[in-house]
């Protein structure tokens, strides 16, 4: 427990030296009243619901307090998406890098550059952010000195926006906070690719990324988005996913997280206004003595709004998956469809998964339903793909990939699949 208070009190230090030369003065307030809660926030334990089967140990027991040095020198390998062609926004250890970006219709803004509008904007999210049951949340508001704020609108052209985020271990035992607010206009549509990878780092080395994205859907917008956390296992890494859905919005998004030392995600849907629609799907996957840990949280607050979540989990080796969903369904939320469904498949025996949907409903005339699974590999399909004459290894690789064949056939970019699916492959030959 001294190991989680020192890294509060450090992490409080790094917040208030940081702040000596911000950028950002006009946030100050918002980041004071973060620090202050975060300071009196109680370190979370197996007794902590939210963070019930998160090992955080490799976060406590490790100084943090320090942010990375800008290197310009820094390499980035080729992050292209295959032939999908997009606009990039490319950060290194926190660090915009413009000499490997690509911006030219998109209206991309940081926050130390944001006019009057864009700062009321700014602030009225990251007010909204503010989650005190997500002590990490708090952290992430207290160290936001700058940040990213996307707006589309009628204009925006169709490229997709991909933001890479690349960790090296010029940034061990460091902190990275960033923050991204995405704003889509009345009947306008936008796509973002959020993309964190990293090089190959050592055993020894753990960076701490702690990100937060929020997305505001306007009336009758269309959002598509992805989010896609390719790390090394040693990037330790802590998100929030806002999405905020209006009159007749519509979302669509799809999540891929692979293990590491610590992996946590939360993802939250807010239907403030009749006829929105939100897709959350979703795969994780997880091998060595990794852990991967999605919550989604959706909260139906108006009538006549649906809800179609699908969350495929594979873990091997010794390693650990967390699932948790939740729909909250509002009094006044009648006419309601929400439907939540969590598949899990383990690959060895040491395998663990610990899944938990839930339903909170107080309307009475809607239409819900959730289900969890979780499994070993069907032993009657594997024996009948290795009598047609597949090796073992070919006919697991098989099965695995047909568990979540299925969504990532769904994509509405093809080559996101087509991109993923060697990535993948290579996982599934290193864990079964």
């Amino acid at each position: 427990m001294n190991q989680a208070v020192d890294f509060i009190h450090s992490s409080a230090e790094l917040a208030e030296s940081l702040e000596q030369s911000s950028p950002t003065r006009w946030l100050s307030e918002i980041r004071q009243q973060s620090l202050s809660a975060f300071k009196n926030a109680d370190w979370p334990t197996p007794k902590t619901e939210h963070f019930k089967y998160n090992n955080l140990s490799a976060l406590a027991k490790q100084s943090f307090a320090s942010i990375a040095k800008q290197s310009e020198s820094i390499q980035v390998s080729n992050l292209s998406l295959g032939e999908l062609a997009t606009e990039t926004l490319v950060f290194v250890d926190g660090y915009f890098r413009n000499d490997l970006s690509n911006i030219e219709q998109h209206n991309v803004t940081f926050f130390k550059d944001a006019n009057q509008e864009q700062q009321q904007l700014i602030l009225e999210q990251l007010t909204k952010q503010q989650n005190e049951k997500n002590i990490f949340s708090l952290l992430n508001s207290s160290l936001t000195q700058d940040g990213v704020l996307i707006e589309f609108n009628s204009e925006s052209g169709d490229k997709p926006l991909h933001i890479i985020h690349y960790s090296t271990a010029n940034a061990s035992f460091a902190t990275t906070s960033a923050n991204l607010i995405v704003s889509i206009a009345a009947n306008a549509k936008g796509s973002v690719i959020e993309h964190f990878v990293s090089e190959q780092l050592g055993e020894d080395d753990a960076v701490f990324f702690n990100q937060s994205s929020q997305f505001v859907i306007g009336d009758n917008a269309h959002l598509t988005h992805y989010r896609l956390h390719l790390e090394h296992e040693s990037v330790i890494h802590i998100g929030e996913v806002d999405f905020w859905l209006n009159r007749d919005s519509q979302m669509n998004s799809f999540h891929v997280g692979l293990g590491g030392k610590i992996k946590r995600l939360d993802l939250n849907i807010y239907h403030q206004a009749s006829g929105s629609h939100a897709d959350l799907n979703g795969v994780y996957l997880a091998k060595n003595k990794q852990q991967v840990d999605y919550h989604t949280n959706v909260e139906h607050r108006a009538a006549h709004c649906t809800t179609q979540e699908v969350f495929r989990g594979l873990i091997g080796g010794s390693a650990k998956g967390v699932f948790n969903g939740r729909i909250h369904i509002y009094p006044d939320a009648q006419k309601t469809l929400a439907e939540l469904s969590n598949k899990n498949l383990l690959l060895s025996n040491k395998a663990e998964v610990n899944t938990k949907p839930e339903l909170e409903i107080y309307a009475d005339d809607v239409r819900c339903a959730h289900g969890a699974t979780v499994a070993q590999m069907d032993k009657k399909a594997l024996f009948y793909l290795l009598t047609r004459g597949i090796p073992k290894q070919q006919a697991e690789l098989m099965l695995s990939f047909g568990f979540i064949n299925e969504l990532l056939d769904g994509l509405k970019h093809e080559d996101i699949g087509n991109y993923l699916r060697p990535i993948m492959a290579q996982i599934f030959q290193q864990t079964i």
